[in-house]
């Protein structure tokens, strides 16, 4: 009988995923709110599109920025945790090696079991840290390239979601005759942008859909309700 490969289908882009996330849901909600702010006080197309555009072009370099500063905190906490585990292998060997044996005794193995592991671990100590990284602290290796990014694709979710609900403002004359559409278009998108999440993480399409629909409009809601206070 020919022998059929097993093909796994995993999804693998959760880190890209998430930065799209965080960059186009308050790229679609914060410059939302602060032109239906706007509008709310001045009915002015102008005025509304140079302050979103202000508000999109300092939002993005903030958001890229904490995404470039998270990534390189996980690069620098790895090295952190990698160096002290190999100082820990190097100076304290039988210590390190019961804590394997009690992590594989953990998952089910046996004392009998676990030795030749353990024995086998300490004859290559590159891989006995790495082992005690993955398996004791939980710890990936970051990719060194992530930070960089991160914030690339932050920032540009960030531009791409603000410029939706500044769309209709650039085609009409009137800021409160666009205010409507601006809503429209917004909340739209953070419906189609919900259902894409859906499906490439798993979830149900159609819940997702919802939850970002309504994580969005509240978020908008309140910034919008706090802006005319303010006004």
């Amino acid at each position: 009988m020919p022998y059929t490969p097993h093909v796994e289908h995993h999804f693998t882009g959760g880190l890209v995923v998430r930065d799209t996330v965080i960059g186009l849901s308050d790229g679609l909600t914060v410059p939302f709110a602060l032109a239906a702010g706007i509008t709310g006080a001045v009915d002015s197309t102008a005025l509304v599109v140079t302050a979103g555009l202000a508000e999109i072009a300092a939002g993005s370099i903030a958001m890229g920025l904490g995404g470039f500063m998270a990534g390189q905190s996980d690069v620098e906490h790895y090295v952190s945790e990698r160096d002290r585990e190999q100082q820990e292998i190097e100076q304290k060997p039988e210590v390190e090696a019961m804590e394997v044996m009690e992590l594989l005794e953990s998952h089910g193995l046996t004392p009998e079991e676990s030795a030749p592991v353990v024995e086998a671990l300490r004859k290559r100590p590159e891989a006995w840290r790495d082992f005690m990284l993955r398996f004791e602290l939980g710890l990936e290796k970051p990719d060194p390239r992530r930070a960089v990014t991160s914030a690339l694709v932050i920032a540009g979710a960030y531009i791409a979601g603000g410029l939706v609900p500044l769309g209709p403002y650039m085609l009409s004359a009137s800021a409160r005759g666009a205010l409507p559409w601006s809503i429209a278009v917004t909340g739209t998108a953070l419906v189609v942008f919900g259902w894409i999440k859906g499906r490439l993480t798993g979830a149900p399409p159609a819940r997702s859909a919802l939850q970002t629909l309504l994580v969005g409009g509240l978020a908008a809601g309140a910034a919008f309700l706090i802006a005319r206070a303010i006004s």
